[in-house]
């Protein structure tokens, strides 16, 4: 079940509110209990919940980033979407129809209809144990460790193609946040975790990602020491080693 933990390199770090906090952990403690207790359908549910609140969570990146793009994609779909004030208002539309909003992200794939389609397929066999359909096909750990595997490659999947609007937020906070007069907190860690982190609910990864944007395209702004400054303590607040 060690692999299983490798979700939170995909969820955020931090959470604007306790009870997004609370939730996510509350659908661990629910995967570990029932995998413990050998229901391995429902501990499969619980988990596929985490998948499902970290697409919430890449979807939110494209609306809050790029928000006249998400406009457009959303076109379609449940109303609500646009109206969400954090990512689990995305929860209103369809899960499997909700996967088509990643094609915008994921649009650079050769075959984009299949990527999407394989996520879906999750989506309708969590569907299936959900009713009182009479079988019990999770009836060992090594099928679902099989689909925890595929769930985390799929989120992999997902997080790769989020690169570039990870870094167009990185890029755009830096350059907002140069001026500690004028961005939201004078505290530089306080700016990085409200402005940044909560703002965006950025994950592990994604820090990963800030801190491999090259912020000497940044050189000529009038107060890059401060955008440097920045840059160090995300890195030293998250103890990452970038090569």
């Amino acid at each position: 079940m060690e692999e299983a933990t490798y979700i939170f390199n995909y969820l955020p770090v931090r959470f604007k509110d306790t009870n997004e906090q609370e939730y996510i952990e509350y659908l661990w403690s629910s995967f570990q209990s029932n995998y413990e207790n050998e229901k391995y359908q429902f501990a499969f549910m619980a988990y596929h919940m985490l998948f499902m609140s970290f697409v919430y969570f890449n979807i939110w990146q494209v609306k809050s980033v790029r928000e006249e793009d998400f406009n457009k994609i959303k076109l379609g779909f449940n109303d609500g979407l646009g109206d969400a004030l954090n990512p689990f208002g995305f929860s209103v539309e369809n899960e499997r129809k909700v996967f088509d909003l990643l094609k915008y992200t994921c649009a650079s794939h050769t075959d984009v209809k299949s990527l999407i389609g394989n996520y879906k397929k999750l989506v309708d066999e969590r569907n299936g144990i959900a009713h009182a359909n009479g079988t019990i096909p999770f009836r060992t750990d090594t099928y679902l460790n099989s689909k925890i595997n595929s769930i985390l490659q799929y989120a992999e999947e997902i997080q790769s193609f989020s690169k570039p609007i990870i870094q167009e937020s990185f890029e755009k906070f830096l350059i907002e946040s140069q001026d500690e007069d004028t961005r939201q907190y004078y505290d530089i860690n306080e700016q990085i975790n409200e402005a940044l982190i909560h703002q965006h609910y950025l994950s592990q990864k994604d820090i990963e990602y800030c801190l491999e944007y090259d912020i000497t395209v940044l050189s000529e702004e009038s107060k890059y020491d401060e955008i440097e400054r920045l840059y160090q303590a995300l890195k030293n607040e998250y103890q990452i080693e970038v090569n």
